[in-house]
């Protein structure tokens, strides 16, 4: 499997502008610059899209986890917040909320752990990697 996306950069660094498209084209055209990667401005960046990445592996990765134990998630709701320092990513923090049904607390943590190492973004990372989960609160 490959997937792809494109980046179009026009213009300086500070001043400059550019726009994201996926091949699925979730992303088309995506505006993307500057002020939405350093400051409060409209668009996307890319340390936002790493962590709806890696939210979204790890999310589908512990539903495998889970399955292949014998229990069906009914939400497993994750929220991924990359850390930016010295211009690299240090640091992704995933915080689970999940309601699964007849599992106990060491075979739910069993899963988790198994999902933060395994899932490919997880894998693809350098950065410290950490997870904070709540189960059927």
């Amino acid at each position: 499997m490959k997937r792809s996306a494109t980046a179009v950069w026009q213009g300086s660094g500070k001043e400059g502008k550019g726009h994201l498209t996926t091949q699925s084209t979730v992303l088309n055209k995506t505006q993307y610059s500057f002020s939405s990667r350093f400051e409060e401005g409209v668009g996307t960046n890319p340390e936002e899209l790493i962590a709806a990445a890696h939210s979204g592996c790890f999310a589908m990765k512990l539903s495998f986890s889970l399955t292949e134990a014998g229990f069906v998630p009914d939400t497993l709701d994750v929220t991924c917040k990359v850390t930016l320092e010295d211009g690299a990513i240090t640091k992704s923090h995933l915080t689970l909320k999940a309601k699964v049904k007849g599992i106990s607390d060491s075979k739910f943590a069993e899963c988790v752990k198994d999902a933060e190492k395994n899932c490919p973004i997880s894998k693809s990372l350098t950065a410290a990697i950490s997870v904070e989960h709540t189960l059927n609160a």
